[in-house]
């Protein structure tokens, strides 16, 4: 299984970026999508969440209203795109999967991506 993260960078605050995790080596509309975070000396900690058809959604408090997560199951590829951004946001963008997890739980994923760098600058 490979989970391969793309799209991240340098932005300023207010700015907006769109990242995406392909998948392969699943049957990707089996499992859940969840996009995790972790920033310098801070643990890892839950951003968003997609359902296996992409009917839920579930965000982090502190993102709700500003990031928008997405699937499309015919291409294996969950999309995270990130609007309003904060340099509170800075911090290596990890996308995870799971056939049944506890969706904020950062334990409960099978599967990891190896992460995309974002830093938003003030």
């Amino acid at each position: 299984v490979q989970l391969v993260e793309s799209g991240g960078g340098l932005v300023q605050a207010g700015g907006s970026l769109r990242l995406a995790c392909a998948a392969s080596g699943l049957t990707f509309s089996n499992y859940v999508m969840a996009c995790f975070r972790q920033a310098p000396g801070k643990e890892r900690e839950f951003v968003a969440a997609v359902s296996k058809s992409g009917g839920n959604t579930y965000y982090a408090d502190s993102v709700k209203g500003r990031f928008t997560i997405a699937r499309e199951n015919a291409k294996n590829t969950v999309y995270l795109q990130m609007n309003s951004l904060k340099p509170e946001d800075t911090a290596v963008y990890y996308c995870a999967a799971d056939l049944i997890p506890v969706i904020s739980a950062t334990k409960t994923y099978e599967y990891w991506g190896q992460g995309t760098q974002v830093t938003v600058s003030s």
